[in-house]
């Protein structure tokens, strides 16, 4: 699914206006008809419906759902907020409309007003500016979502929380925005949804379909994705009636050290769940019996060094490589990074340890080989390009280090964003906070290592993986729950993962 800037889904709207066509006020209804239906399964009869509406379109579509919801006797009380004395035409029209509505009340608020007082079973409904705004919000404004953040209502909030940027970051400090329970956004996610410092102001948010015309969304070009279930699918490759195992590509992972060779165990078991047809794990003296035992049908390879990776096998059989879980940072082990990295013919997948060696040897990424994939959580991130300001700001660099070198760049998170040369973005659906525990970045270097050696391209492997990963951490947080969520729960529920996607066999 695209995700549009704001500039983008306003010309989608002008667009679907002329060529559906529709007249606006029509659209307008559409899109809070939607809402309506969303919101009429979720408010008890008993309780009060507070919405405040700026004097724009977003304003305009809360004055629908007042009169939507009014129709059915429930307690509406519709305040609008003049910070401008002159509403927009599809406004002045939803306005006009609620004068034949008199189970909802319509009061005006300015300066000198007097806010409502908002009870703790009640439920706000934020139509202030949506993302209409372009300046952080001030005076009547600020006073009102002030008085709204300053409640313990369920606030749900229309297209986007009055006060934050689609598009950019918001600096909270400059102007208030509205904390919501829920965002129910039109037809697209917005690029602020998918950042972990608007959380606090988006909650969770709800994609409502309201019909925008298909020819618009299938045309235009955006640099930003949402990953959704349908697309994962498509990536998928079934497996055929004659192949065998030489068919699913030969993997090499160098990971572990001296106590360190959980992380080892759990990539190499993720790595065979992702159906790769051999595995060989390289692993120091001391480690060989807990692969061979844990792991018994992966191959091993045995480093000189007892404790750690000093030193890689033969690279010639191998379709794709790993390196990084566990591997600690002893001075051989660096060294011998450096030397993989000028040895190898395929692209590599760098994790954990790996990439803060690199980090700290930024003159080592310029021969890293095109079309590899590094796979940080932000303060990894953070040791090969520096500190960033925000979250956006973080993305802004995550697509210059893909394109600057030619790589992948899996950016773990709630919405983990996948990044590739050409800088496009794919944003992750699937996950939970349940799996922010030790180990389960482990099992996703093992999952996209497996989906490389069986000949998924960089970037499919990378969507595909992550996804996966996330899927089987949602199913297996619904057997265990979150808090008693562990790594290996997830390495359990990659085969599900593969089935809930829909995989079949070809006879």
């Amino acid at each position: 699914m695209k995700i549009l800037p704001v500039d983008k889904i306003r010309e989608a709207d002008d667009y679907t206006i002329d060529n559906e066509p529709v007249a606006s006020i029509d659209l307008m209804e559409r899109a809070a008809k939607e809402c309506y239906q969303w919101l009429r399964k979720r408010i008890d009869s008993q309780q009060r419906v507070l919405i405040f509406c700026g004097t724009g379109n977003n304003g305009g579509d809360g004055l629908v759902i007042a009169r939507l919801l009014g129709q059915y006797n429930l307690n509406v009380e519709v305040y609008v907020v003049r910070f401008s004395p002159k509403g927009s035409e599809d406004f002045q029209v939803n306005h006009d409309r609620l004068k034949d509505c008199p189970t909802v009340s319509v009061a005006d608020l300015t300066e000198k007003s007097r806010l409502p007082q908002i009870g703790d079973k009640d439920v706000v409904i934020d139509a202030i500016f949506g993302s209409g705004l372009h300046k952080p919000a001030e005076e009547l404004a600020a006073k009102v979502i002030r008085h709204i953040n300053g409640s313990k209502a369920l606030v749900v909030a229309i297209d986007m929380p009055s006060g934050l940027f689609g598009d950019t970051h918001t600096d909270e400090k400059a102007g208030l925005v509205v904390k919501a329970d829920y965002t129910l956004t039109f037809q697209f996610p917005k690029m602020a949804f998918m950042f972990a410092e608007n959380d606090v102001f988006a909650g969770d948010w709800k994609i409502l379909d309201i019909g925008l015309h298909q020819d618009f969304i299938e045309k235009v070009e955006v640099k930003n994705h949402l990953v959704t279930r349908q697309y994962a699918r498509g990536l998928l490759k079934p497996r055929t009636k004659f192949s065998h195992k030489g068919h699913y590509g030969h993997a090499l992972l160098i990971a572990g050290s001296y106590g360190k060779m959980g992380a080892s165990v759990m990539a190499s078991r993720a790595c065979l769940r992702s159906g790769v047809g051999l595995l060989h794990t390289h692993t120091p003296g001391k480690g060989y019996l807990v692969i061979q035992t844990a792991v018994p049908e992966a191959m091993v390879t045995i480093d000189p060094h007892e404790e750690f990776f000093t030193r890689h096998p033969g690279l010639a059989p191998f379709s794709a490589i790993a390196i990084g879980p566990g591997i600690g940072f002893a001075r051989q082990t660096v060294s011998a990074l450096k030397l993989l990295i000028q040895d190898t013919t395929v692209p590599l997948l760098f994790d954990a340890d790996a990439i803060t060696i690199l980090g700290e040897n930024k003159t080592w990424l310029s021969f890293i080989p095109k079309n590899s994939i590094f796979t940080p959580h932000p303060k990894e991130f953070e040791r090969l390009v520096g500190k960033s300001r925000n979250d956006f700001h973080r993305n802004q660099l995550q697509r210059e280090f893909c394109i600057k070198y030619g790589v992948y760049v899996v950016l773990k998170g709630a919405h983990t964003c996948t990044c590739g040369p050409d800088g496009v973005c794919c944003f992750n659906t699937t996950g939970n906070p349940g799996m922010a525990t030790g180990g389960t970045g482990d099992v996703l270097t093992g999952l996209i290592l497996g989906l490389l050696a069986q000949k998924y391209t960089a970037r499919d492997a990378c969507i595909l993986g992550v996804y996966l990963h996330g899927l089987a951490g949602d199913l297996a947080a619904k057997k265990r729950g979150m808090e008693s969520l562990l790594a290996g729960d997830i390495i359990d529920g990659i085969g599900k993962a593969f089935k809930k996607l829909g995989l079949r066999f070809k006879f």
